[in-house]
This record gives structure tokens, C-alpha cells and sequence, in this order.
């Protein structure tokens, strides 16, 4: 029963919104521009509060959680991928984190992420400077580093506001597929503006002017959801 309306604002950016995600499932969020796509995701690591409604993490009202030991449990990328002054390391490695920072888990991290692929070829490999705002990278590496600095927290919760659409369809499909065989117990959701990047997901949620309008499998969903 989730609502959201915004300071200011005359009408809910979104109104009635039920849906659960099980624990190692992949969720995906699509919809028009406008939809409210990532005022939905910015519920989850509390960017925003509900104005009604309440959303539950693991079952406990995230109004209940300190903010340290919600975001223990996140990942969190969002739609522009942010880096700053400093090395490769530095970048993943970025912000408080519960998660042990160890060669291993950087190499898994770059790995999972894709970032491996070019990483390596620098001299100075994670050593690498990065510019201040990535300016010395693409934009699809920018956001396969910002991926990596999530998987490097060993999130319980994985969240993508639409993280993939810098990357190519190739790169967009590996990710997807070495997160599901490398994390089947982390929980996936991802906002996408292609329907490739979340035909596979367990649950798809069709957002339209705030309301969920069409939930289910990508076969439900082309069926009996005229907006998808």
C-alpha cells in the first residue's frame, strides 16, 4: 500500500504499490519516463520515506533499522555513475562499508562487475588513477566500476536504477548472468529502460504514472499487460 508524494508536490508520485521480493530473487522495474521507477528504489534505502503504506526489509519497517545497519545490507547504483580523484582501488573500495576490504574481494568485485576486462590492461592495474569524475574512462566503464563498488559491500540487496543502460547488450548480458550464478543469494532489483535487461528477472513490476499497472514473469506480463 505504498504511497510517496513528495514535498511540494499535488500529486503522489506513487500511489498503491504492493509487491514482495523473496530473499536471492531478481526483481525487475520498468516503465515510461516519469513512471516513478527510482522514487520506487529510493524508498528501499530510505533516500525518501512512505507517505503511506510501509516498506519492510527482511520484515522490519526500514523506519526501524539505523541508517548503518540498512545500508550494511544494500548496494545501491544509481543512474549516473559518480567516481572520484584517486585510484581504481580507491573508487571501489569507497565509503563505510561492514565488508572486509581484501585483494580477493577487490578482484571479485572488478571480476563480477566486467571492470576486470579493461582494468587489466592498465600497467598499474588497480593502481590505475582515475581522474576526478571519471573523466579518464568511458562511460560504460565509469558504470561498471560505480557495479563494482557495490558488490565489493557483499550486499544482502542488490539495487540498479537503470545501471545497465551505458553498457553494451554483450557486457549487459554477462553481468547479468555472472550475478545470478555468483550471487544466488543476494536479492536483485533492477530499473531498466530495455526490456532485455529484465525479461529473465523472477517478477517484473510495469510502473505507469506511479501506479504498478502490470506485475509478474516477462510471458504474464506480454499476455495480459497492454503498457508492457
Amino acid at each position: 500500500g505504498v504511497e510517496l508524494t513528495y514535498p511540494e508536490a499535488g500529486a503522489p508520485s506513487l500511489s498503491g504499490v504492493n509487491f514482495y521480493a523473496p530473499s536471492g530473487s531478481t526483481v525487475g522495474v520498468i516503465g515510461g519516463t516519469g513512471s516513478g521507477k527510482t522514487s520506487l528504489v529510493n524508498l528501499i534505502p530510505r533516500f525518501y520515506d512512505a507517505t503511506a503504506g510501509t516498506v519492510l526489509v527482511d520484515g522490519l519497517d526500514v523506519r526501524e533499522y539505523t541508517f548503518d545497519a540498512l545500508y550494511n545490507k544494500l548496494g545501491y547504483v544509481t543512474q549516473k555513475a559518480v567516481l572520484f580523484s584517486g585510484t581504481v582501488e580507491d573508487n571501489v573500495f569507497f565509503g563505510q562499508s561492514a565488508a572486509e576490504k581484501t585483494d580477493a574481494s577487490l578482484q571479485a568485485a572488478l571480476s563480477l562487475s566486467q571492470a576486470a576486462e579493461f582494468v587489466n590492461k592498465y600497467p598499474e592495474k588497480a593502481a590505475h588513477r582515475i581522474a576526478q569524475l571519471g573523466r579518464n574512462v568511458s562511460g560504460g566503464q565509469k558504470q561498471r566500476l560505480s557495479i563494482a563498488r557495490a558488490l565489493a559491500r557483499t550486499p544482502e540487496i542488490l539495487i540498479f536504477d537503470d545501471s545497465f543502460s551505458a553498457l553494451d547488450y554483450k557486457t549487459d548480458a554477462t553481468l547479468r548472468e555472472g550475478l545470478a550464478k555468483e550471487l544466488p543469494g543476494t536479492t536483485k532489483i533492477i530499473v531498466a529502460q530495455r526490456i532485455s535487461t529484465i525479461r529473465h528477472a523472477d517478477k517484473i513490476i510495469v510502473l505507469d504514472r506511479g501506479e504498478a499497472v502490470g506485475i509478474g514473469t516477462h510471458d504474464e506480463l506480454m499476455r495480459n499487460c497492454d503498457v508492457y
